[in-house]
């Protein structure tokens, strides 16, 4: 194999399929990146069989062929190169020699033919949607998975597409997040549950382009995404997700409208005295004009008021100081409205249309005077 390519398209398309190559592995052909030059297109792919990933780079192909190289020194070598055109050279036993200018690397390369190939997904009925609004979606509610292995369907999110509308969802069990999306066309009802890896990666790869769309297409096991010259084949994860309507409920005794960016910055502050691993709850006393919100910990204690419009009850409620930031730092509105029960209820922040929905559990606390 031999091709010319220029060091940003290789460098770029490298980078992207990097992201399906696993950190550990028993199997040293899945720390490999697959350069594909045998049909007429270069083709660099990674899979690490729960999330594998492919692109197309634009280059020179003077004499086809197909070789695996460690992704990791394949990956460093291309970074440190010149911005210059790179060559890419292979003989019969894999030795790979890449060449920039003045500058010459020579590694071993493995056969392409023990590499797990990207599953061939039907692709029957795309869901299609902006890149925009995919990596809106994601960034709004991916901060409330679970990171913790112990309940997978925890790891990944909800997307239920019903006729025009998509709605994702996640949950840690001590919050959860739901967007709501008016879609462009109408589409067959469908559930699926997507890890959060892979929404991850994709959202780094996407542009974020609102004029760019991404072409989504679900099976029983896999979501296959394609746009630009990339393509993402995931796992899905299986099972029944939980039964996010019965969780949320219209009732309360307490609305407050508060002024979002005052209310965040005053949380803010208020973290400047726990220290990390600290579970310092926010205490948060609601009266008629204003809020009052407090902690205390072994490092000091801040006590700040703002002002509020109230509907309803009095009501003093604590909560985790991290889980408030998390939403609020994902929600655009300029005014936000909180949903608030008892001191043992959940709150609920969401917009008067329920295109999104924050739900967080409080904590218990010990008033001090």
């Amino acid at each position: 194999m031999k091709l010319v390519c220029s060091k940003s398209d290789l460098l770029n398309g490298v980078q992207i399929v990097s992201k399906a190559v696993p950190s550990k592995t028993t199997m040293s052909i899945l720390e490999c990146i697959l350069v594909d030059a045998s049909k007429g297109i270069i083709k660099l792919t990674a899979n690490d069989t729960e999330l594998g990933i492919d692109t197309i780079i634009e280059g020179n192909i003077i004499e086809k062929g197909i070789v695996a190289l460690d992704a990791k020194i394949f990956f460093e070598i291309i970074r440190k190169l010149p911005d210059s055109d790179i060559t890419i050279e292979t003989d019969s036993n894999y030795k790979t020699v890449i060449t920039c200018e003045k500058s010459q690397f020579i590694i071993i390369g493995k056969s392409g033919e023990d590499f797990s190939y990207l599953p061939v997904i039907e692709k029957n009925n795309p869901f299609i949607i902006s890149q925009f609004t995919l990596k809106e979606a994601v960034r709004q509610t991916i901060f409330s998975i679970s990171d913790n292995d112990t309940n997978k369907l925890m790891t990944g999110e909800l997307f239920e597409i019903n006729n025009d509308e998509l709605r994702v969802v996640s949950l840690d069990g001590h919050r959860i997040s739901i967007r709501k999306i008016k879609l462009k066309n109408s589409y067959a009802s469908s559930k699926v549950i997507i890890p959060g890896k892979t929404l991850n990666e994709i959202s780094k790869i996407i542009s974020g382009d609102p004029q760019k769309d991404i072409s989504i297409y679900f099976t029983d096991k896999h979501a296959l995404f394609e746009f630009d010259n990339t393509t993402v084949v995931s796992r899905l994860i299986e099972g029944e997700y939980f039964k996010i309507d019965q969780m949320l409920s219209n009732d309360y005794e307490t609305k407050v409208k508060i002024n979002k960016k005052e209310f965040l910055s005053c949380i803010d502050r208020a973290t400047l005295l726990v220290k990390e691993g600290d579970k310092k709850p926010i205490i948060i006393n609601i009266t008629d004009h204003a809020m009052e919100l407090k902690i205390n910990s072994t490092v000091g204690s801040m006590n700040e008021e703002i002002d509020i419009e109230k509907n309803g009850r009095d009501l003093m409620i604590g909560f985790n100081p991290k889980f408030l930031i998390d939403a609020l730092r994902v929600i655009d509105d300029e005014t936000i409205s909180i949903y608030l029960m008892n001191p043992k209820s959940p709150c609920f922040i969401r917009d008067d249309q329920n295109n999104y929905i924050y739900l967080i559990l409080p904590v218990n606390f010990t008033t001090v005077s």
